[in-house]
């Protein structure tokens, strides 16, 4: 493929830029506006003209990360056109069933009429003010359901970007409590192995530091402490060796931080939810907090509106995201009790120490809003009980399969474990050749996908993960 080349006036990174004319005057430059084009290999394209879709991909190839990606890609992304349902319409006419959920988020779908209303009519309104010393309805209302939806006594709600800045938060949120209490020395979290929180640097520092995707950066990380992976089923043995390690630990832990019930990226590991109690049980005894980080699980993802329904456990601090917005807008909230909202209000700072520019924005928090009127409006345990059903015996063909190690499914996440690592191109192709969309990673072929989803869906989207676990039975390199 050719390089894409800038276009004349424009910087570096392919910004439009302005042409500069010296002037007779020393020292000072006149800037002309240059014409807004775009660069694709040797065509310039008007501002606002719509891009073909050789146009996009040549675009994407040259300039744009993807998650995860390199430069040059291995493969060009699909072209997406647009997007309804459960299904997915890309720019070369075909329609794939979404068994992704858009990343676990779309839980009602694309262009579901009531998140689509809610969007226009905050358009209409305002997009977005900051929120130092102003706030707003959207985010009332959003932060009232919150409180009414989560377990009791999480009452005090702070709106984050994303995920791993909820997961920020939360490690913040903790440290400066025990600040507060004049016990700096609390200031490591303790975790389980095989988990993932997220990108940045402090959710990396509780990610899995030897086999995660972020072990390359163990060497600059917080050092943090980590307990062995929890066993699949309850093991009393298990529970007692944790809390010795949280016992001798104890003077210098803020916080314990988990996925509850199901460790998603790090590897799509379910565990018993006696083991969630057990932890609230230690932390209590040992004078630490208890951190959820909820964001994959919440929202009913697991069949009980937030995973820690499952054990009717509390933390102290809960993470949410993903389907918070219903997939429409980046937006995530770290909700603590009112207890440690006081305590860290009452300390040196006087309040805690972090405010996003983008805050609580009027127009996500309207959506997030629309989004969880919605599911509670709706029959959703029923729909997700659904998905269990159709995943179950949908995934049932793939324990023929040689390279197959496991087939798992809770609520509405079902896993196909392989032997060996996937091929991302083979078993892509081979889920859309059966008209599914997925993101395989590691050894693991699994779907999320939205609560909408037909039986007719679910048929399609079980098919494209026994087809892509197929492929790699039938030659598909480790990627």
């Amino acid at each position: 493929m050719p390089p894409v080349r800038h276009a004349r006036g424009q910087g570096c990174c392919g910004r439009p830029g302005q042409r500069e004319r010296k002037s007779r005057q020393p020292g000072r430059v006149v800037r002309r506006p240059a014409v807004r084009v775009v660069a694709v290999t040797d065509e310039r394209i008007p501002a606002g003209a719509a891009l073909t879709a050789r146009q996009i991909t040549e675009i994407d190839a040259g300039h744009i990360w993807h998650p995860y990606g390199a430069f040059p890609p291995s493969t060009p992304s699909l072209v997406v056109e647009s997007a309804s349902g459960t299904r997915l319409r890309l720019a070369d006419g075909r329609e794939l069933v979404d068994g992704m959920g858009s990343w676990w988020a779309a839980i009602h779908g694309y262009r579901h009429p009531v998140l689509d209303d809610a969007a226009r009519a905050q358009l209409d309104r305002m997009s977005h003010v900051m929120f130092g010393g102003l706030t707003h309805e959207p985010a009332a209302r959003l932060a009232q359901l919150l409180t009414d939806v989560t377990p009791d006594g999480l009452e005090q709600v702070f709106f984050a970007d994303s995920g791993s800045v909820s997961v920020e938060v939360a490690m913040k949120m903790a440290i400066q409590y025990w600040r507060s209490k004049g016990r700096p020395g609390k200031h490591r979290l303790l975790t389980w192995r095989g988990g993932y929180h997220g990108d940045t640097m402090g959710p990396m520092s509780v990610c899995d530091p030897d086999g995660g995707m972020h072990s390359m950066w163990s060497d600059v990380l917080p050092r943090q402490i980590f307990a062995p992976t929890p066993p699949r089923d309850y093991d009393p043995d298990y529970v007692l060796n944790l809390e010795l390690l949280l016992s001798a630990q104890a003077d210098e832990t803020a916080a314990v931080i988990v996925e509850p019930l199901v460790q998603g990226a790090g590897g799509m590991r379910f565990h018993d939810p006696r083991y969630l109690q057990a932890l609230r049980d230690a932390c209590d005894r040992h004078g630490v907090l208890l951190i959820f980080d909820e964001i994959a699980t919440g929202f009913g993802r697991t069949g009980r509106m937030f995973a820690a329904d499952h054990a009717d456990v509390r933390p102290d601090i809960m993470c949410v995201g993903k389907a918070l917005t219903g997939g429409y807008m980046t937006l995530a909230a770290t909700l603590c009790t009112a207890e440690l909202g006081r305590a860290i209000s009452a300390g040196e700072a006087g309040g805690l120490m972090h405010g996003p520019t983008f805050m609580a924005n009027p127009l996500a928090c309207a959506v997030g809003a629309a989004s969880l009127e919605l599911l509670v409006s709706r029959d959703w345990e029923t729909e997700v009980a659904d998905l269990e059903d159709g995943l179950t015996a949908g995934l049932a063909p793939a324990w023929d399969l040689p390279n197959v190690v496991d087939v798992r499914v809770l609520g509405g996440i079902g896993v196909i474990e392989l032997d060996a690592p996937v091929d991302m191109v083979s078993a892509t192709d081979a889920a859309v050749a059966a008209g599914g969309w997925l993101r395989p990673f590691r050894t693991l072929i699994y779907a999320m996908p939205p609560y909408i989803s037909t039986p007719d869906d679910l048929a399609t989207v079980t098919g494209a993960m026994v087809a892509a676990a197929a492929s790699q039975a039938q030659g598909g390199s480790p990627g």
